[in-house]
């Protein structure tokens, strides 16, 4: 029996292998770095040394200060970071390293480390993104699977597998193998239940993995839930959310993605690998001190790993980063461009050597089609590119209605009962029809495939290829029969289907994204679409439009391609993406000679889209959660000025602010722990309000608590200076604390006549946290970045107070 001391040692067991293996790589790079020292020792002469002797205590003004203080420059959870800070203390840094590396053969090293430290972190991201990948794609498929059977022969076999070595080649019985047995064969044998059984397994087993899924992620990672993309974006845009990308949350996304997935549920693994892979990213970051203690750094490694995830989610590395650089970096410098182009190939190479689909292909769904494009098919594709655009308008405000219900109404306390609701429904309603009892990957896999000779699936039924068992090549005669007809009426419910359950899945409390469900329903749309015009284009070609490309008796519609362009422009309505798409897409399918028509769906579906709203899916899913992301998108057209929007304004209580010389330790905590600001303005006096520099309270309360603990004679009585140096005290006066050394001299500023355009423009591509406003040189306020989130909702008739975050 299990308890809660089994439990706490399990856990304390896995910090043990981390810490271990951290310890373990570190030793490795020690080694490494020690061999290069011992190589290059006689090129360099050690220098001799400062002083031996230790300082000597000072009779002048104690400043502790002075040297770095744990935990001074470091954040508070759900906080922004300083992006202006911390490329400061970067530069610092290298400026350092540079300036000792020829002192000695260590520092030499330590240079060379440093320099290295960047491509070391984004392999190790590589690689495991790749390994973890390539396990939850072979995880998942079995899973899948083992709803309707099992293969006898090896149980860890999916039905793909166990079927390969099978001889039957006819229609009839080519997915069929003697070495795969239903659940109704295993129990019941051959008889007239075995429909109802395996309906029943298919059910016991999707609400099993749906259960599983949901109280893994309840219990041990909540943050294990939805697709991680929007968290992804605000995080890379500078927002701190403490174990979301931590330890935990990697292990239990990586196994609940595999019972969600297998679940059965309207839902995709690609978004989630991106979150796991930004996970690997942070992990290994904490190896290297360049980006363990700096923000903006760590998320150079992020912005490369999710590069990484979009790579072994797609087989599409050079797609992943582009997606990295247009939908959720927010800081994207050139070396990020290139380190993310590395760590995707990485980890393609690592998918690929998995090679987890059996195929010997790193693209998901290959297609091969023997038909060039028409001309005349851009209408049909532009009209497909509609249908993206007003199915992702129409998804973004349902899913955004319902999860604001789920979060405003009790039904959203209880995560396991929506899950197990909806699992349950999905599976009840999924069986019956073969297009939504498949997995998703592989009825999207079927209507992109071209029929030829060998396939068996209603769509290919047409009239020149049956004739008993035996297959002719299509192009004599394109008739559609019966067989056909009735996959379209079967492929309309499930798109009903899947519009319906997707609107209600993403969100849930699982693992869940949204890239396969999206590419589903316009692979779906895109199928029927292309059907229905290979009909028209064989019974009139002699219409204008078909007479000049389609003779009679030769193929020039294909199906599958309209399938394609479909699936690309119901995913950009739903994520508002266009470049990164159009290239995951052709990398995708291996169809780059029809990216003109994927462009034009994708542009078209974007303009019908933004008519209707201009942000995504997950910029929607952002606003939602209330977190502080300013998306550099957005256009701010509005004419209104600084001193408008600051703070405080005109019944507000004034500005809390610290003078530089003439408070006392008492005061400044009376300031500090009576508001609730996460940073005060500096002034000469209250008199002046001339400004001086800005002072973070987490920094001032770490000071204060440091020099209290290192410093004899703090009181509350005693002096705190924010100059260089301070007066002559009488001899009687306790000692007195300076603080100049957290205090930031230079904050930006605007005058209150600037407009919030240019302020607006100065947050996004600074990244910062807030900007005073003066006048004359007298300070007036102060503009934060929640300021501007709620200004600008406020003038697209928005609720201000959704951004709770500070």
């Amino acid at each position: 029996h299990f308890n809660l001391q089994t439990i706490a040692s399990n856990i304390f067991s896995l910090e043990e292998v981390f810490t271990l293996t951290t310890a373990l790589l570190k030793a490795v790079l020690l080694f490494t770095s020690l061999c290069v020292c011992v190589c290059l020792g006689s090129n360099y002469a050690m220098s001799n040394g400062g002083g031996g002797g230790g300082a000597s205590s000072s009779t002048h003004l104690l400043d502790l200060l002075e040297e770095p203080i744990p935990g001074v420059g470091t954040y508070d959870d759900f906080h922004t970071i300083d992006w202006v800070r911390e490329k400061c203390k970067d530069r610092e840094r290298h400026r350092k390293i540079n300036s000792k590396k020829k002192e000695s053969a260590w520092e030499f090293t330590k240079s060379l480390y440093d320099a290295w430290s960047g491509w070391l972190v984004v392999t190790l991201t590589g690689l495991a993104s790749g390994a973890l990948a390539g396990v939850i794609d072979i995880a998942a498929d079995w899973l899948n699977d083992l709803k309707e059977g099992v293969c006898l022969s090896a149980m860890w076999f999916n039905h793909e597998q166990c079927c390969w070595d099978s001889n039957e080649t006819t229609f009839a019985e080519r997915d069929k193998c003697p070495q795969w047995k239903t659940w109704a064969e295993l129990i019941l044998g051959q008889g007239p239940g075995s429909y109802i059984m395996n309906y029943f397994m298919f059910t016991f087993w999707a609400l099993s993995f749906a259960f599983l899924a949901v109280s893994l992620v309840k219990v041990f990672a909540p943050y294990a839930c939805g697709s991680g993309i929007p968290e992804i974006k605000t995080i890379l845009s500078g927002f701190i959310i403490r174990g979301y990308l931590g330890k935990w949350t990697l292990m239990i996304k990586t196994i609940t993605l595999v019972l969600a997935v297998a679940s059965g549920l309207s839902l995709g693994k690609e978004g989630p690998l991106v979150h796991v892979a930004c996970c690997c990213g942070n992990i290994f970051s904490y190896l290297f001190p360049k980006y363990s203690k700096n923000e903006a750094k760590k998320r150079e490694v992020l912005s490369a790993a999710s590069a990484a995830g979009v790579s072994v989610a797609f087989g599409a590395p050079i797609g992943g980063v582009l997606f990295s650089l247009e939908e959720v970096s927010y800081y994207f410098p050139l070396k990020t461009l290139w380190r993310s182009f590395f760590a995707a190939l990485v980890a393609a190479f690592v998918l690929r050597s998995i090679n987890p689909f059996g195929n010997s292909r790193l693209v998901l769904f290959y297609v091969e089609y023997h038909t060039p494009w028409y001309l005349f098919e851009l209408f049909p594709f532009i009209l497909l590119g509609v249908f993206g655009g007003l199915w992702g308008a129409f998804f973004i405000r349902a899913n955004i209605a319902w999860c604001r219900r789920r979060k405003s109404t009790r039904f959203g306390k209880y995560p396991v009962l929506e899950v197990i609701t909806v699992a349950a429904i999905t599976a009840i309603v999924a069986f019956p029809n073969p297009y939504t009892r498949q997995n998703t990957s592989e009825l999207i896999k079927e209507l992109f495939t071209d029929c030829g000779p060998l396939e068996s699936s209603q769509l290919c039924q047409y009239r020149s290829q049956m004739n008993g068992s035996q297959a002719y090549p299509a192009g004599s005669d394109a008739a559609a029969t019966p067989g056909v007809y009735s996959a379209m009426w079967q492929l309309s419910l499930a798109l009903i289907f899947k519009i319906i359950m997707t609107i209600f899945t993403f969100g849930l409390k699982v693992p869940s994204g949204l890239f396969i469900p999206s590419m589903a329903i316009g692979a779906i749309a895109g199928r029927i679409v292309g059907i229905a015009v290979e009909q028209l284009a064989y019974y009139h070609h002699d219409w204008f439009l078909f007479r000049e490309w389609c003779e009679v008796g030769a193929d020039c519609i294909t199906p599958g391609l309209y399938a394609m362009v479909g699936a690309a422009a119901c995913l950009g309505g739903v994520t508002r993406m266009t470049v990164s798409l159009v290239v995951i897409v052709f990398e995708l399918t291996g169809g780059l000679e029809y990216i003109v028509p994927l462009m034009a769906a994708v542009m078209t579906s974007k303009w019908v889209g933004d008519a209707f709203g201009r942000e995504g899916i997950y910029e929607a899913h952002i606003r939602l959660n209330g977190y502080p992301f300013l998306d550099a998108k957005e256009e701010f057209t509005h004419t209104t000025l600084a001193r408008e929007v600051m703070r405080p304004r005109r019944n507000d209580l004034p500005l809390a602010v610290l003078t530089q010389d003439d408070m006392t330790l008492a005061e400044l905590q009376n300031i500090i722990s009576q508001t609730s600001c996460n940073g005060f303005p500096v002034i000469v006096s209250k008199e002046s309000q001339r400004l001086v520099g800005f002072a973070l309270r987490r920094d001032i309360t770490i000071a204060i608590e440091n020099a209290r603990r290192k410093q004899e004679g703090i009181m509350l009585n005693s002096r705190v200076y924010f100059t260089q140096h301070a007066p002559t005290l009488p001899a009687d006066s306790p000692r007195p604390l300076k603080l100049r050394s957290i205090l930031d001299m230079s904050p930006f500023t605007v005058t209150d006549h600037t407009p919030m355009e240019i302020v607006v423009d100065i947050f996004r591509k600074l990244g910062l946290r807030q900007c005073l406003v003066t006048h004359n040189g007298r300070l007036l306020g102060i503009i934060t970045k929640k300021d501007i989130l709620r200004h600008m909702a406020q003038m697209a008739n928005q609720d201000p107070e959704s951004i709770m975050f500070n």
